[in-house]
């Protein structure tokens, strides 16, 4: 049997309150609506071990198109715990990080819509400048505006 390989990552999930809230916020950061629609049915619940189950998602897709983010807005079955605000050395996924092109003007926009640095923009050496914000819904969010030339594969091993 031929090995699978992976293909590209898709999406990112987010679970929210307020899907017309959140798709607004990730306009804001650059984002584009690219679809609507409701999942419903014990088909859908087989998926995720729900059983049966009512989300209404928004599919968000960044300007390259090759990145998405999924808001999902469960009807039912009811969200059972919410760990948006839980410290950033917690256990899960945690956020989702943007490449922005301008990061003190994204931040004054974002700040108009309620969020809020958790820290401080900081300096990556001469690679980036970014930040943690609380976005739409208290969700974790990194920004980052590249400064420098160093390939984000040589950041990583750096790290």
């Amino acid at each position: 049997m031929t090995k699978s390989r992976l293909m590209e990552m898709h999406n990112v999930g987010i679970v929210v309150e307020s899907l017309d809230n959140a798709i607004e916020f990730f306009a804001e950061i650059g984002l584009t609506l690219e679809g609507r629609m409701m999942i419903e049915g014990e088909w859908a619940g087989r998926v995720t071990g729900l059983g049966d189950q009512c989300v209404e998602i928004a599919m968000m897709v960044t300007p390259d198109g090759h990145s998405r983010l999924e808001l999902s807005q469960f009807l039912s079955p009811q969200t059972i715990a919410d760990h948006r605000t839980d410290p950033v050395n917690s256990l899960g996924y945690l956020r989702v990080m943007f490449r922005v092109d301008n990061l003190d003007e994204l931040l004054a926009r974002l700040e108009k819509r309620g969020a809020g640095i958790v820290g401080e923009v900081v300096r990556f050496g001469d690679s980036y400048r970014l930040c943690y914000i609380r976005g739409t819904e208290g969700l974790l969010i990194g920004l980052a505006e590249q400064i420098g030339n160093e390939p984000a594969a040589e950041i990583s091993q750096n790290n």
